[in-house]
């Protein structure tokens, strides 16, 4: 029996298309994970070197679209769309100069892997895998992520630190 709790409470057309198209990406994710572990590769080593540099991009992107990026309250407005909000459910969002905090309450990565009949396991490994995204978009702003609870181990929420 699955200890993962991951249920969509928010249900609009915007977002239940956006929640559809991340699922799409984490089941190739998923998938490519797999095949590349069957044929006897790195596939941790390879995937997490591929979804940091993917983060790298997004940060610079970021980064750029911060009016101060040296201030982590630009920073929350340009990562924390309100589709992304909604999307993964977002709250107890906080932003200081030095750190923001949010929690999400909601994964669509973690739930195209319970579709693809992933163990608890495989799905917390593929989250942490996925969070190097976050960790590559906390690099290129100059910032650290501190990544404590998460959906994919059986928390009720994956909460999220970037700070200076």
């Amino acid at each position: 029996m699955s200890n993962i709790k991951n249920t969509a409470k928010i249900s609009e057309e915007k977002i239940d298309i956006n929640r559809a198209q991340i699922e799409h990406r984490a089941t190739w994710m998923g998938l490519i994970y797999d095949e590349a572990e069957k044929a006897g590769l790195d596939a941790e080593g390879l995937t997490r070197k591929a979804i940091k540099r993917c983060g790298g991009i997004h940060g610079a992107g970021f980064k750029a679209a911060c009016k101060d990026p040296n201030n982590c309250e630009d920073f929350k407005d340009a990562f924390l769309g309100e589709i992304g909000i909604k999307t993964f459910e977002m709250d107890n969002i906080k932003a200081t100069y030095d750190d923001v905090s949010v929690d999400f309450h909601y994964c669509a990565l973690v739930n195209a892997w319970k579709k693809l009949g992933f163990s608890d396991e495989r799905c917390a490994k593929l989250c942490d895998i996925a969070m190097d995204g976050d960790r590559g978009i906390a690099e290129a702003m100059g910032l650290k992520l501190d990544l404590t609870d998460t959906i994919a181990k059986g928390c009720d929420c994956c909460k999220l630190h970037f700070h200076k």
